[in-house]
């Protein structure tokens, strides 16, 4: 028996560690569905947006939202803490709990407390190893907490980092596209200088590159809600994807080639992180942009000076640009609890940059 303890012991600490290299270390993909960390953060996300989901007021609970992704990390840190402190517990015990202790008899709980310290490189001295194979699993597992305690201080700046970049430019979008954002908006405000368009559109090519990287290194930071409630990394993608298909489909005197480029990339984004994510595609529960809306934005368009293609075949190629992102942008939003951006803003809607508590 003690010999089958050590050896689960054993696998608990190879399964741990190699979990939490996926995780921080390896800068790719992981396919494989059965993951610890996968299992904690699918799981307590849907425990917890289940929860929530009841909360009416959207304030509030995008507020309590915002918190799991977060304490998640903070939970994976330490379930990879107990898992291997537990692991090298179990070593010990299997080996004959070779320690010396003040008290009479050694039990599992002083493994497990030994192990502790040991870890944690506390050093009290109070429990002391007695044999060789013990000294050894006390060398290796204080080094290994060591280095544990070192991945985890550099993972953390990476992660927030990477958060931080992905805001800077939700931020910015503000001013462009409107709190929330909507692709109308954004080409409503260009007006007749749609010129802009194409260096807008490469800057957030370039946005949803280093989305696609990180959120596929770092699934977690799906998770993070921005700062504002109005925003989030799905709906400015959403807009962007949209405001391509317009300006394919739909616009003149338009950088055609840049907005087809900007498009694929944002699509390859979008359609990776559902994979990511295990998020399969879904319909929308209702027309984004149904014909009396289309109609709207078209007006709203050709009131600011916008070029409109006078094609007829625009409006079926703009559904054909839609079917290739609406489904798994749907189901993102769905499964994060997000909301999606309308095509145009809503009448008298102000920017976060007009607001303040005081007024």
């Amino acid at each position: 028996m003690p010999t089958l303890i050590g050896v689960l012991g054993g696998v608990l600490i190879c399964v741990v560690l190699w979990d939490a290299f996926e995780t921080i270390v390896l800068p790719r993909r992981v396919t494989r569905r059965i993951r610890l960390t996968r299992l904690v953060v699918a799981n307590g996300w849907t425990a917890w947006s289940a929860l929530l989901r009841r909360i009416k007021a959207r304030r509030q609970r995008e507020t309590y939202l915002s918190v799991f992704g977060p304490l998640v990390v903070i939970v994976l840190l330490m379930i990879w803490a107990a898992g291997l402190i537990a692991g090298f517990g179990m070593l010990q015990w299997g080996i004959g709990s070779r320690l010396a202790t003040p008290e009479d008899g050694v039990g599992f709980g002083t493994d497990l407390y030994f192990s502790g310290t040991t870890f944690f490189t506390l050093g009290l001295g109070d429990v002391a190893p007695r044999s060789g194979a013990a000294r050894g699993l006390v060398v290796a597992e204080s080094g290994l907490g060591f280095g544990f305690l070192a991945m985890v201080i550099s993972y953390l700046p990476v992660l927030y980092q990477s958060f931080s970049r992905r805001e800077t430019r939700i931020s910015m979008l503000d001013e462009w596209a409107g709190s929330p954002p909507s692709a109308g908006e954004l080409v409503r405000r260009l007006g007749r200088s749609c010129a802009l368009l194409g260096p807008f559109l490469q800057e957030w090519e370039q946005w949803s590159a280093e989305l696609l990287e990180t959120h596929i290194s770092y699934p977690v930071l799906a998770y993070y809600r921005s700062q504002h409630d109005n925003q989030s990394w799905l709906a400015a993608l959403t807009t962007l994807l949209d405001t391509c298909a317009l300006a394919i489909a739909c616009l003149g005197e338009v950088p055609v080639r840049t907005a087809e480029l900007t498009f694929a990339m944002a699509r390859h984004a979008i359609v990776d992180l559902c994979q990511v994510l295990n998020v399969p595609p879904r319909r929308p529960p209702a027309d984004r942009l149904p014909p009396e809306e289309m109609a709207h934005l078209q007006a709203l368009l050709r009131q600011a000076g916008v070029p409109l293609r006078a094609d007829p075949a625009g409006a079926r190629r703009l559904g054909d640009l839609r079917a290739m992102y609406e489904p798994y942008v749907a189901a993102l939003a769905q499964r994060l609890v997000l909301d999606l951006p309308a095509w145009t803003a809503p009448p008298g809607a102000r920017d976060n940059w007009q607001r303040t508590p005081w007024r």
